[in-house]
């Protein structure tokens, strides 16, 4: 376990960088996406990592771990949204985007621990193209919960939903990185 927080945290500290370089070009633009805008965005990410696992030719030279890094981000900014609403202009710098981020990563950081200890680190023997798919009806479950307008009678909520797809692509990037 402590293995897989220090290879987690590696993941988390290049996606988080990724971020803040972002936030420094871009600002908080994205802070005026709507939930399902940013469910979306992460839906493309994950048919095209399923597309580049299953076809041999590339149109574009980007691969699966930007993709994963993306989805990991925009995971985020849907949860930080989550937790603020969204806003009808950038109001967020930096540092106020970052603590945000850091909270975010730090709950579903206990959350991976916590599944990671009563799974006994059954991802390790899975394969990514199998990570791919739960990340991919993780964003069919989310869709139906945003068409229902949150509402679900029996099933973790949106949040959840979230940060299992943060921690399947971690653990996709972890083991791509051991598969090199």
């Amino acid at each position: 376990m402590k293995k897989t927080s220090a290879e987690y945290d590696k993941v988390i500290d290049f996606c988080r960088t990724l971020f803040i370089h972002k936030m420094t070009d871009y600002g908080s633009a994205w802070r005026i996406l709507r939930l399902p805008s940013l469910t979306d965005q992460i839906f493309i990410k994950a048919q095209r990592i399923r597309s580049l696992q299953e076809n041999q030719v590339r149109k574009i030279e980007e691969d699966e771990k930007s993709e994963f890094i993306g989805i990991i981000n925009y995971s985020i900014m849907a949860l930080i949204q989550l937790e603020l609403g969204v806003a009808d202009q950038p109001d967020l710098d930096t540092a106020q985007a970052t603590e945000q981020y850091d909270a975010v990563v730090s709950a579903t950081k206990k959350l991976m621990e916590a599944k990671n200890h009563d799974y006994g680190e059954a991802w390790r023997d899975m394969r990514v193209s199998s990570l791919t798919d739960l990340i991919l009806q993780k964003l069919l479950r989310v869709k139906q919960i945003e068409d229902n307008q949150g509402k679900t009678l029996v099933s973790e909520g949106i949040d959840a939903n979230y940060q299992d797809m943060i921690n399947y692509a971690v653990f996709a990037l972890i083991l791509m990185e051991q598969a090199q």
